[in-house]
């Protein structure tokens, strides 16, 4: 196997930079680098880098060794600390690139080889890049939790019950003659309605835990110069979005993030809801609509300076949450149930960001165990829950014990515990470099 390397560490120019080289040849990078012995495992070790074929000096700096199968990747490891210069890491892994077997790692593959060295699932893996993009308190904690094991020993006590079901099964449709205990079969169907039951109702989440990964999306939503980019800008505190009082001036959707409370959102600026001839304008308002429709809540605005127009009206519904801007005018009115909000003054910024903080939290509800985090999740319990029903109503043992190892298969293919070659490019490609 070809020994790994890549820079784990933030992009230079930095402090530091940390080189992590995994593999075989691990030790041997650090015996040509520095012509001597093996470091103390886990000992902070200081020297000098020198390039093994000119000599010259790279760099002064630290390694450390974890050896296997006690690290990361469950191989030899060797990270370098270095000073975080552009120049300093680039001669360092150009040097590293020309010892024998050697090569920069793909996105993900020290990840990957953790997970194909048995040192931690594809649930924890997965968990990994999520704790490195986290930007929330909440979304952090999430990945910690599925990190620390909590979603793999849900799945892994469902696959336990479920081999355990169809061990039975198999051994009724083996062993027909023979004295089993009595009842055995008979009991199986209870058990996996239990099971069934369990699966389904961790589908029946409101995908708590794919929004926390993913963001809560916001849509606000209006008619033309109704105060919409003025909104934006006041929640994120910077110019997200261009203003102006002429009407229409934003054509497609602009979106920024925000740090609601711990939970992450993705604010979405939309066109002004109007009639137009204006095929650029008129695909922005088609875009508004689309978006209105699929955002977990919607800012709807109305100029609190003017009548509420009709097609904003048609907007409120249980996830809208109605605001009144431009409060600062002597002629503001605001509507029924309306927040009031002045991008002048500020005034309500402080009540409409509460007002959003109870809305988001209340999508989240009450946690009362570890959460789905990503569709191929969800799709593979589905999958199971298929097979279930159909073991369920099965009329011949044969077909039952059949879609029990279907089921076995689907849910095992979240933890990684059944084969799973077809999965792994599409779950380790989004890692960065040096994980």
């Amino acid at each position: 196997m070809e020994t790994i390397f890549a820079v784990a560490s933030g992009r230079s120019p930095a402090g530091v930079a940390i080189i992590r080289v995994s593999g075989p040849a691990a030790l041997l990078t650090y015996k040509n680098l520095t012509r001597r012995p093996v470091p103390d495992a886990r000992m902070a070790t200081f020297g000098s880098f020198r390039d093994p074929k000119t000599r010259a000096l790279l760099d002064k700096g630290m390694a450390l060794y974890f050896p296997k199968p006690a690290s990361f990747t469950g191989e030899d490891v060797i990270e370098y600390h270095l000073h975080g210069g552009a120049a300093t890491v680039k001669g360092f892994l150009e040097v590293l690139s020309r010892e024998a077997d050697c090569r920069l790692a793909q996105p993900g593959e020290f990840t990957r080889r953790a997970f194909e060295n048995g040192k931690m699932d594809l649930t924890a893996a997965e968990a990994v890049a999520d704790l490195i993009s986290a930007e929330t308190e909440a979304q952090k904690t999430q990945a910690l939790e599925q990190l620390a094991g909590h979603l793999a020993r849900l799945y892994e006590g469902w696959a336990a019950d479920l081999q355990k079901i169809l061990a039975h099964q198999e051994a009724e449709i083996e062993f027909p003659d023979e004295d089993m205990p009595a009842g055995v079969a008979a009991g199986l169907t209870p058990r996996i309605e239990k099971l069934l039951s369990e699966i389904r109702a961790h589908l029946d989440d409101g995908r708590r835990g794919e929004r926390l990964r993913n963001g809560v999306l916001i849509a606000i939503l209006g008619a033309p110069n109704a105060g919409k980019s003025s909104l934006l800008n006041a929640l994120v505190q910077r110019d997200a979005a261009i203003v102006s009082d002429e009407a229409g001036t934003t054509r497609d959707i602009v979106e920024a993030h925000l740090d609601l409370n711990g939970y992450p959102v993705i604010l979405a600026d939309t066109a002004g809801l109007r009639d137009t001839s204006g095929k650029v304008e008129a695909e922005g308002i088609r875009r508004a609509k689309k978006i209105a429709g699929e955002a977990d809540i919607k800012i709807v605005l109305f100029d609190g300076t003017q009548e509420p127009d009709a097609e904003t009206q048609k907007l409120i519904d249980g996830t809208a949450v109605i605001v009144a801007t431009k409060a600062d005018l002597k002629n503001f009115s605001a509507p029924q149930n309306a927040l009031e909000f002045s991008s002048v003054s500020g005034k309500g910024l402080d009540a409409l960001l509460k007002a959003l903080t109870e809305k988001v939290s209340g999508l989240f509800g009450k946690k009362t165990g570890p959460s789905l985090t990503r569709e191929r999740h969800r799709a593979a319990l589905a999958e199971t829950a298929a097979a279930l029903e159909r073991a369920r109503q099965a009329t011949l043992p044969e077909l039952a014990a059949e879609d029990l190892r279907l089921a076995l298969r689907a849910l095992g293919g979240i933890t990684g515990r059944v084969h799973v070659e077809d999965l792994l490019d599409r779950i380790f490609k989004d890692f960065c470099i040096g994980k």
